[in-house]
């Protein structure tokens, strides 16, 4: 289901008188932090999963060369 623009602007509506327009920018803020964590943390994951791969590999080849 699409939304629709007057959708979108009864949801911003509702936000805005929950908060106030003075709490708006410091929830953007911290919404911004949370996601740049999220996505460094999956970043890191990948790679650790990356390099798990990678070395698994490395340690079944050499057992079996034995």
């Amino acid at each position: 289901m699409a939304w629709g623009p007057w959708q979108i602007v009864l949801v911003l509506a509702v936000i805005v008188l929950m908060f106030g327009s003075k709490k708006l920018p410091e929830i953007a803020r911290s919404l911004g932090k949370a996601k740049g964590e999220f996505k460094k943390g999956t970043e890191e994951g990948e790679q650790l999963l990356k390099e798990n791969k990678e070395d698994s590999e490395k340690k079944s080849d050499s057992d079996s060369t034995k």
